[in-house]
């Protein structure tokens, strides 16, 4: 399915905007931009690496790592179970991208890191990575992306609080 063909929540509201709040309208047109631009970069990955997101996710922790990490720390960064992790890394050992050691202290610790085909092939995916989040964002002018940096920090300010609140 392209973009042009997808439908989004923010798009269906315009249907019947007088059923919803601007605070709705403004976190569908959020996800709706989210979902457009993480669906293309998902696409590029595929098509230009034969590479998923989850995967680039994984090796960009790991490019941060020199001395590798734990599993359970990845899976806290990434915000993904233990279970989906172990999975990805067994995908990434199998194709030569990341190695599995063992904490000579504590062999039942893994400690996972990029190989060095793994770090070439993260650094080539993140350079291109870059330069097509850059294209997406083109449209916007420096000082309009600077504005919506400042805005969307307020609201991630306003989430946590409301979050803390809560608890």
């Amino acid at each position: 399915m392209s973009t042009e063909e997808w439908i989004d929540g923010e798009t269906k509201v315009l249907e019947a905007p007088e059923d919803h709040g601007d605070e709705l309208r403004l976190w569908l047109r959020l996800l709706t931009c989210s979902a457009l631009i993480e669906s293309e970069i998902r696409r590029r990955l595929r098509e230009e690496f034969d590479f998923t997101l989850p995967r680039f996710d994984l090796l960009a922790q790991l490019d941060k790592a020199d001395g590798g990490m734990v599993l359970g720390e990845v899976s806290k960064r990434m915000m993904v179970s233990a279970g989906n992790i172990t999975a990805l890394v067994e995908r990434l050992v199998d194709s030569g991208h990341v190695k599995r050691t063992t904490l000579s202290t504590d062999r039942r610790v893994q400690i996972i890191s990029l190989t060095p085909f793994g770090r070439t092939a993260f650094r080539k995916m993140a350079a291109k990575h870059g330069a097509w989040i850059g294209s997406l964002f083109a449209g916007l002018s420096d000082k309009d992306r600077s504005l919506l940096m400042r805005e969307l920090g307020k609201l991630k300010k306003s989430a946590r609080d409301a979050l803390r609140g809560a608890s």
